[in-house]
């Protein structure tokens, strides 16, 4: 096996980074040096794991062989692997989706529609969650006393900036409905109902809903984890709604885990 670099190898290399004697300058260069060398161990570790996942290897045989706990493993690694499973698979899946889940993303489209959007957004997706009422994210949503109603007028009364970026994350997006049906339709003399596409926000959303279930160590992306995905994304009209109403990342995983106890 090829050793690592050295130590002091390591020290040439962030002494000449630094392009400086002083010590404060070359602490930055080193800062930098060891983030990116803690990201290409990660993404190292994370496709082996990954390997092992594919391999049919469980959680627990993979924490025993790094010598960490579970719990460790899926929150170290969740992300990587996520990241692995979408690079492999280019066109969207929902095939580890439960039958709710499927609803949602099925009910976020006809939310964006309603609502006048030209793609769907992490609004809309949220929006969705309560076509599943009896689901873990609805629960949890009216645990929080977050209502269908409230988020619906949080939509509409931003509906300008979700549709401009809706509009502007969606143009350019090809429609999932494929051209054949379309043009039939249209030949005969019927209007084709508009399927929008995925906004970058909703899109990044599904993919932290996977990320999400891996750091469960679930084998199934279910509607509470499509609720906690939409909180990793700070910037999302999503997250700003469930922030304004009070709804804590925090108080919404503790309500999914209890829920998740209660059911297992």
């Amino acid at each position: 096996m090829t050793p690592p670099p050295t130590l002091q190898e390591l020290i040439d290399t962030v002494r000449a980074d630094a392009g400086s004697d002083q010590p404060l300058d070359q602490l930055v260069a080193a800062a930098a040096a060891a983030a990116d060398l803690e990201e290409t161990t990660d993404a190292l570790l994370g496709y082996f794991v990954d390997r092992c996942r594919r391999d049919g290897r469980s959680w627990s045989e993979i924490s025993n062989a790094l010598g960490v706990t579970k719990q460790a493993v899926h929150k170290r690694f969740a992300s990587a692997v996520a990241a692995h499973i979408i690079a492999a698979t280019p066109a969207p899946t929902f095939e580890r989706f439960t039958d709710r889940a499927r609803h949602v993303v099925a009910a976020s489209r006809q939310a964006a529609l309603s609502l006048g959007a030209d793609a769907v957004g992490a609004g809309h997706l949220l929006l969705a969650l309560f076509a599943e009422p009896e689901g873990i994210a609805g629960r949890t949503l009216a645990a929080m006393n977050v209502t269908e109603d409230s988020v619906r007028a949080a939509l509409l009364a931003g509906r300008h900036g979700e549709h401009a970026r809706a509009q502007d994350e969606g143009r350019g997006v090809a429609s999932d409905q494929p051209a054949g049906d379309q043009a039939a339709a249209e030949q005969a003399g019927q209007a084709a109902d508009p399927i929008p596409p995925y906004a970058d926000d909703a899109k990044l959303a599904l993919k932290d809903a996977l990320t999400v279930a891996l750091e469960f160590g679930h084998n199934y992306i279910g509607t509470e984890h499509l609720l906690l995905g939409l909180y990793r994304n700070p910037e999302s009209t999503a997250a700003w709604i469930l922030g304004e109403a009070g709804a804590l990342e925090s108080t919404a995983r503790t309500h999914v885990t209890e829920l998740l106890r209660q059911l297992g």
